[in-house]
């Protein structure tokens, strides 16, 4: 379910959700795709059967990365659901383990006695639900494969992946082993952010593994989620997302 840019490599979830396997090749997260090469883009568009992509950086994030490689391919639809305001630049603070919180004016003050990375991670669900509605729902309904990603590949797109998966009953013990997956390949990942000068200045002298996905992190949201919304599905049909949009979303990550 995971791809590496320049050298894409696939993880399938093989877990099950109610003993059912989850279906392989349908969703894939990534990191920046900005380097991507022509050989990577024929992997994904004529192996994979790439039809969406996902894109959950910030405007100033896309104007200052400038076009990737899949925006010149006719057969391959990009979304852009930005998971923060429309304000700030990277999805990466300047102290090492953190997200960005984007300025004192992103902070609305919930879930104040929680860890920093859960904290931002619920300030998605509270900031952007338009944004996380819109792209599960286009998990949901897409024919081919569906790729998410942001500048990491591990918060906004980890938060994404988690909740598309438990909505549909995956294991959430399965679901938090993909999430902590990212830290084996955190140092190359790190590497190639500090090769753009997006996020290099915020990057610098920062140890790679202090950016690896916390331990204990996404099963407290998991938690909150519960605690505060019902569940995930609950939350889902909160915002909009219907039975319809379940029922297709179960069609497709999970076999029937």
């Amino acid at each position: 379910m995971r791809t590496e840019a320049r050298t894409p490599r696939w993880l399938e979830l093989d877990g099950s959700a109610n003993a059912r396997v989850v279906i392989p090749g349908v969703l894939l997260r990534s990191d920046n795709l900005q380097a991507l090469s022509e050989r990577d883009v024929r992997v994904l568009v004529e192996d994979q059967h790439l039809e969406a992509v996902i894109d959950l950086r910030t405007e100033v994030e896309v104007q200052l990365e400038g076009p990737g490689p899949l925006t010149r391919e006719p057969a391959v639809r990009i979304e852009h659901r930005s998971l923060y305001p429309q304000m700030g630049n990277t999805d990466f603070d300047l102290e090492p383990g953190t997200v960005n919180p984007w300025g004192s004016g992103h902070n609305d003050g919930q879930h104040a006695e929680e860890s920093p990375v859960v904290r931002a991670y619920m300030r998605y669900l509270n900031g952007r639900p338009d944004s996380i509605v819109a792209a599960i729902r286009t998990i949901a309904r897409a024919d081919g494969a569906v790729l998410v990603h942001c500048a990491a590949g591990k918060d906004r797109t980890g938060v994404i992946v988690a909740l598309a998966l438990d909505a549909v009953g995956v294991d959430r013990e399965l679901i938090v082993a993909d999430y902590m997956a990212t830290a084996e390949r955190i140092h190359p990942l790190m590497d190639r952010l500090m090769s753009s000068p997006t996020y290099s200045a915020q990057l610098a002298g920062h140890d790679p593994a202090d950016h690896a996905p916390p331990a204990g992190t996404l099963e407290r949201v998991f938690e909150l989620i519960d605690e505060h919304f019902g569940g995930t599905v609950a939350w889902l049909s909160e915002h909009g997302f219907t039975a319809a949009d379940l029922a297709l979303l179960r069609a497709r990550l999970t076999p029937q």
